[in-house]
C-alpha cells in the first residue's frame, strides 16, 4: 500500500463520495478510510491534549461523520443489504458485532440491488499509474 493508494482512498471517499447514499463501496475502501479516520482522531486527541481544549478532534468529528455515514451504507449495499442496518449502531455490543461481521464478507462479485460491483481499487491503481 503506498500513499498514493491512500491518498486516493481518502479523495475518492471525501470528495467524490462525500455524501453518496447510493451505489457500493469494496472492503478495501471501506478499511482503509477506517484506518485513516481513527489515524486522525488519535492525532486530532493528541492536538487536543497539548492545548487542553478539545476543538480539533470536535471539528474532526464533524467533518467525517456524513463521510463515514455514507461509507457504511455504500459498504452495506456491497453485500445486499440497506444502509439503515446502520441503526444497529444504537444496540451495543450485539449490534456492533453483527454490523462488524458484515462489514469483513467478501462483495457481492455480480450486480445486485443497488448496482454494479464497484471497480475503485482498480480504477484508483490506473489513475496513480497516470500521473506518475
Amino acid at each position: 500500500m503506498s500513499l498514493n493508494e491512500l491518498k486516493g482512498v481518502c479523495l475518492h471517499v471525501l470528495k467524490d463520495n462525500y455524501v453518496n447514499f447510493e451505489g457500493r463501496a469494496t472492503r478495501y475502501e471501506f478499511w482503509w478510510f477506517y484506518l485513516i479516520s481513527i489515524c486522525l482522531s488519535v492525532l486530532a486527541t493528541i492536538g487536543d491534549q497539548i492545548c487542553g481544549i478539545a476543538i480539533c478532534s470536535g471539528l474532526l468529528s464533524l467533518a467525517l461523520l456524513l463521510p463515514q455515514l455514507s461509507l457504511c451504507a455504500r459498504r452495506l449495499h456491497d453485500i445486499n443489504r440497506s444502509g439503515w442496518w446502520q441503526l444497529l449502531l444504537l444496540i451495543p455490543v450485539i449490534g456492533w458485532i453483527v454490523l462488524i461481521v458484515w462489514f469483513v464478507q467478501k462483495s457481492d462479485e455480480s450486480a445486485n440491488d443497488f448496482g454494479e460491483p464497484s471497480t475503485f481499487p482498480a480504477e484508483n491503481q490506473a489513475a496513480a499509474a497516470a500521473q506518475e
